[in-house]
């Protein structure tokens, strides 16, 4: 269940195969010890611990543009996250991606849940396919109990003269930790210099996760950096688990755009880092957590 004001509608993809998986899976293989200075998610008492993650996954596609689904799936397996928030995530939308569903297969691979929450969903490319789809994801050990695709101001990349307007792709889930719902978001910001859209979706953000209680953890490749004025306002209500290292590009970055954050009133940061990884064209930040259930 959902603690909402307003009901929850169905997730856009909840895996079937994904939620038996994940109830069957065996526990993830401890982190390696280069990937977390302290170790794994056990922590002291005064809180829940979760070991979160985000990941800008390029749609399956490296430093070096190669697709590699394979090598993906081995470095979020070594992340040994319990959530995860994906971006850049293809669902039958082109050659690029070889026509697959990233996020089901991810999700299939690592025994996890998954929510799927599409920014673009277009029609087939032959009668009778399936809807060419580009979205976030999260993927969760803990099972998904609802989930929602929110409209936040979005300036298209499909359209040749595109203008601010609602547009889905904020992906919003509630996870149960050991019986505390926890809301988890996951977001991609827009990516041009003008922070003009960043700020309406920045404020678009505040909005929503302003109707939600409890603990709450926004996940995202924010395509701006922990100073920038349009990001400001985040710091009002979160907690930036500042990981001391940047993430873009994932070879030799210079910038932090990847971001995990959390309700200062009802989470705490342990530890965050930033594991080395040529995966994708972003690296990923992983946080470990402490969840207040009061």
């Amino acid at each position: 269940m959902s603690l909402r004001r307003r009901s929850s509608r169905v997730p856009q993809l909840l895996l079937a195969a994904s939620l038996l998986g994940a109830l069957l899976a065996p526990p993830a293989a401890a982190t390696s010890a280069h990937r977390s200075p302290a170790g794994g998610t056990g922590g002291a008492g005064g809180g829940l611990p979760l070991r979160v993650a985000t990941y800008n996954i390029h749609a399956g596609a490296g430093m070096d543009g190669v697709f590699d689904l394979d090598r993906q799936t081995a470095e979020l397996r070594s992340l040994n996250a319990d959530v995860i928030g994906l971006q850049e995530v293809d669902r039958h939308w082109g050659s690029r991606s070889e026509w697959r569903d990233l996020a089901g297969e991810l999700a299939r691979r690592l025994r996890m849940h998954v929510s799927f929450a599409p920014i673009y969903s277009l029609d087939p490319a032959e009668p009778g396919g399936p809807r060419a789809e580009y979205g976030v994801a999260v993927l969760s050990r803990h099972r998904i109990v609802s989930a929602e695709n929110h409209e936040i101001t979005r300036l298209s990349t499909q359209d040749p003269n595109p203008v601010p307007a609602p547009a889905p792709g904020f992906g919003e889930v509630v996870v149960r930790v050991r019986g505390l719902p926890v809301h988890v978001y996951v977001t991609h910001l827009d990516y041009r210099p003008d922070p003009a859209v960043r700020i309406a979706q920045v404020a678009d953000t505040r909005r929503i996760m302003a109707e939600d209680w409890g603990p709450k953890i926004l996940l995202g490749d924010l395509n701006a950096e922990p100073a920038a004025p349009e990001l400001a306002p985040l710091w009002r209500e979160l907690t930036d688990a500042d990981p001391g290292a940047p993430t873009f590009p994932a070879q030799d970055p210079v910038k932090r755009i990847d971001f995990v954050t959390v309700s200062k009133d009802r989470a705490g940061v342990r530890r965050a880092w930033v594991p080395e990884s040529l995966a994708s064209d972003h690296r990923a930040v992983v946080a470990d957590l402490l969840l207040r259930r009061r």
